[in-house]
């Protein structure tokens, strides 16, 4: 079974966050033991070591682990204190009103394919060839380096930003010119991850979309390039 890498996540989490940056982790579905359904799990963390030893030991059961990327208001950290529990309703997830700033545009190139499951060698590989295109005719146009990850299907450029969190739709007009000019038939640009509470896949974990198959295997999502 392929395990998490907690080493790969904290070079993550380094890479992201700010000073004192309370990060949600999300991990979704859940498959528990015994009859019961799948469930989320989150927490809020301040302490990265914790959320890396959190991550690696609950995402073995997990479809997949994600974070919040920018900046949340502290006090949710009284949510779930550096630990996991289940979510309900109860104890509401990290909504858009949380967050305090962007500080990281998001773009997910994802191979077209029907969903909830894993991509083949070859879309994994259209993918993660697109993100390299996308990254470098940005760069030739003045674009810094972006963060260039592997989210274990697909591929992922994050790009440092400094932007309100209401900033009047920026990032999705951003995503929406993005996907008019790369978009094909092979890979495409996911226009839903404009909004600021977006959460992104954590890097140092494993993809489970659907059932493991020689053709269509669960993948470790990695950092390929970092600025």
């Amino acid at each position: 079974m392929l395990k998490a890498d907690t080493a790969e996540i904290l070079r993550f989490l380094v890479l992201l966050a700010e000073p004192d940056q309370i990060i949600e982790l999300r991990l979704l579905n859940v498959q528990p033991d015994g009859q019961r359904l799948p469930y989320t799990l989150s927490g809020y963390f301040g302490d990265y070591q914790r959320l890396a030893a959190a991550a690696s030991k609950r995402s073995t059961s997990a479809q997949g682990a994600y974070i919040t990327l920018n900046p949340l208001n502290p006090a949710l950290l009284a949510r779930a204190a550096n630990r996991l529990h289940i979510a309900d309703k109860s104890c509401p997830l990290t909504s858009d009103a949380d967050i305090t700033r962007r500080r990281w545009l998001p773009i997910d190139l994802d191979p077209v394919r029907p969903r909830g499951i894993s991509s083949t060698e070859e879309e994994h590989a259209w993918a993660i060839e697109r993100a390299t295109q996308v990254r470098n005719a940005l760069s030739a146009e003045g674009w810094p380096d972006p963060i260039v990850g592997d989210s274990g299907n697909g591929g992922h450029l994050l790009y440092r930003v400094d932007l309100p969190a209401n900033d009047e739709e920026f990032v999705k007009r951003c995503l929406q010119a993005l996907a008019l000019r790369f978009d094909d038939d092979r890979v495409t640009v996911d226009q839903k991850v404009f909004n600021p509470a977006r959460i992104w896949k954590l890097y140092g974990t494993i993809s489970r979309k659907g059932d493991a198959l020689p053709e269509r295997p669960h993948r470790m999502a990695r950092i390929l390039e970092a600025p």
